[in-house]
């Protein structure tokens, strides 16, 4: 009396509990039908059986059946599949030994009924009908393994999906947390470029205003992206490196080498800019003759290789990579972050010293794992 009866789902009607009950219903009636069909099959084989007979044990594995729906019923109203171990097993073995002796009661007037009467002979009742309680037992054991076995599998299951989503809603929090500390910082520095810029010369100004609107669109709209082609980020640093100039004046020279294959490329928001912004501070703002910014864009092993340069100095043979960049405040170490939440291990940012009074800021950026974005209007 087949144990293949699976569980229902211990959550509210879904499509998931939908397809559950209709798995259940039909492992209930291919256990149960499977089981007859095999020991009416074997009792033919061994000493041949009668229809009556056949149809009475159809009619008690039916009254199986049943039982063990109400069972399952039960298992629903008083909370079992909640249960550990140490409170279920208990209560399962009670239950099976209830229902066989319930199961056994119902089914007895049947017995006297069966063409072959030899075990009424040989056998007293009581021992007949211990021989049935313990034949309900162990069915009804097997039927509560796979079915609280099958319920902790998919509970199992189900908690491994829910772990995964709460993983993925984390990891977008983070990263609109870190865009959100991105913003700012831009911003500020923007504004004060363009303070620096009104007394000075009214037409300038307007032109800096039309850039810096360009560029807190872009920033409105690119925090909606995970990636933006590298020819808008390029576009936006060119505004903002527009505006830096009207406060350093010639103390700040950019030079350009980005191969056009690079253009067409993804990158995440606001990390060039990051990078050059940080190139500005610490390189052009601190020297009394500035110097020259380099933004250079290669292509390779499938990544995108962005370096921007600038005059400075580090401690000899120090390389700070990825998240360990305390040296440089929060500016790297969030775009560092982002790029570990957008492409994992795959992608780096380092910053390194290059040529004699040159420092390097590296990114690789993975094409083959980023995701598909759409092009922000700037």
């Amino acid at each position: 009396m087949a144990a293949l009866s699976l569980m229902h789902p211990m959550e509210s009607p879904s499509p998931s509990s939908t397809r559950h009950d209709k798995l259940y219903v039909l492992a209930q009636f291919v256990g149960w039908g499977g089981f007859t069909l095999v020991y009416l099959g074997l009792a033919e084989l061994n000493r041949g059986i009668s229809l009556a007979d056949t149809c009475i044990f159809i009619a008690v594995n039916l009254v199986g059946l049943l039982l063990s729906h109400l069972y399952r019923r039960l298992i629903h109203r008083w909370g079992w599949k909640q249960l550990n171990w140490p409170l279920l097993l208990p209560r399962v073995l009670l239950g099976t030994l209830a229902l066989s002796v319930v199961w056994t009661l119902i089914t007895w007037p049947l017995f006297p009924m069966l063409s072959d009467g030899e075990m009424a002979k040989k056998l007293t009742n009581l021992a007949i009908f211990t021989y049935s309680v313990f034949n309900g037992v162990w069915l009804f054991t097997l039927w509560s393994l796979l079915y609280f076995g099958y319920n902790i599998a998919d509970r199992y299951r189900r908690s491994e999906v829910e772990r995964a989503q709460l993983k993925a809603t984390i990891k977008e929090a983070e990263l609109r947390a870190l865009k959100s500390q991105v913003n700012p910082h831009f911003i500020f520095n923007a504004l004060n470029s363009l303070r620096a810029l009104i007394g000075e010369d009214p037409t300038r100004a307007r032109q800096a205003v039309t850039q810096l609107a360009n560029l807190l669109r872009y920033s409105l709209q690119s925090g909606q992206l995970e990636t933006v082609p590298f020819e808008e980020e390029l576009r936006v640093v060119n505004d903002y490196l527009a505006l830096e100039q009207v406060r350093h004046e010639e103390r700040l020279r950019l030079r350009l080498d980005v191969e056009p294959l690079t253009l067409h490329m993804t990158v995440p928001p606001m990390l060039l800019q990051t990078l050059v912004e940080n190139a500005v501070k610490y390189g052009i703002s601190v020297l009394p003759a500035g110097g020259e910014i380099a933004i250079i864009a290669r292509t390779k092993a499938g990544c995108l290789i962005l370096q921007v340069t600038n005059p400075g100095e580090l401690p000899e043979g120090e390389v700070v990579v990825d998240r360990k960049v305390d040296s440089t405040g929060v500016g790297l170490r969030n775009a560092a972050e982002r790029l570990r939440l957008l492409f994992g291990d795959k992608a780096s940012l380092a910053l390194r010293a290059g040529e004699p009074g040159q420092v390097v800021a590296e990114a690789c950026i993975p094409q083959a794992v980023s995701k598909s974005s759409e092009s922000a209007p700037v």
